[in-house]
C-alpha cells in the first residue's frame, strides 16, 4: 500500500496547465486573443491597469510580453467594459485584487451589477471591490427554502382545507369561546 502513494505523485507529477508558465506573448498576440484594440493595449500597460508580468517595454525597440494571466486579466476587463462597467471602476477593483495579492485567479469569482465589480468569497458573501472592499451578504432565496422545508416537515402543522377541499379559518382558544357565548 505504501507504493501507491508515490506510484500517484509519479502520475500527477508536472505542470498540467495548457499554457507553460514560462511562456510569453507579444502584444500583438495578446491584444488579438483579449478582443481588446492594440491602443487599449498599449495604454492599460502605460497606466498600470494591466502590466505585462514577464518583460515591460524599456524604450524604443523593446516588446511587451505578456504571462496568460495578463492576458487573464485583459479578457476579464474587456467583458467588464462590454457590460458598462466603467474603466474607472474596473480600474480600483483590479487594484484591489492586486494589492490583495490574488494570483491564483482562477479561485475569483467576480460579478457585477452594472455600477460596481464585486468578489464572491463564498455561498453567502460577496465584496464589492469598487468600495474599497464593504462586504455584502447574498441571500439564496432557493437555499433557505429547502432549509425552511426540511425544519418544517419535522414540525406539527395545522391544514386549512377541510376534507372536502374547502378552506377553513384556523380557529384559536378564544375565537373558539367567543363563538360558544354567541350561540
Amino acid at each position: 500500500m505504501s507504493e501507491k502513494p508515490a506510484l500517484q505523485e509519479v502520475l500527477f507529477d508536472g505542470d498540467f496547465a495548457p499554457v507553460p508558465s514560462d511562456t510569453g506573448f507579444r502584444g500583438p498576440i495578446a491584444h488579438r486573443v483579449a478582443g481588446i484594440t492594440y491602443r487599449q493595449l498599449d495604454y492599460w500597460a502605460r497606466t498600470g491597469l494591466v502590466v505585462p508580468s514577464i518583460r515591460n517595454a524599456e524604450g524604443s525597440g523593446t516588446q511587451r510580453l505578456y504571462s496568460f494571466r495578463d492576458i487573464l486579466l485583459l479578457r476579464v476587463v474587456k467583458r467588464f467594459l462590454d457590460v458598462g462597467i466603467s474603466l474607472q471602476q474596473i480600474r480600483v477593483a483590479i487594484e484591489h485584487l492586486n494589492h490583495r495579492g490574488s494570483q491564483d485567479l482562477t479561485e475569483l469569482t467576480l460579478v457585477s451589477d452594472g455600477f460596481s465589480v464585486y468578489e464572491v468569497t463564498s455561498a453567502n458573501e460577496l465584496f464589492d471591490l469598487t468600495r474599497g472592499g464593504q462586504g455584502m451578504f447574498m441571500i439564496s432565496v432557493s437555499s433557505v427554502w429547502r432549509e425552511l422545508e426540511g425544519t418544517l416537515a419535522a414540525l406539527p402543522g395545522e391544514r386549512t382545507a377541510g376534507p372536502d377541499g374547502a378552506t377553513t379559518e384556523a380557529e384559536d382558544e378564544l375565537a373558539a369561546r367567543r363563538r360558544a357565548r354567541a350561540v
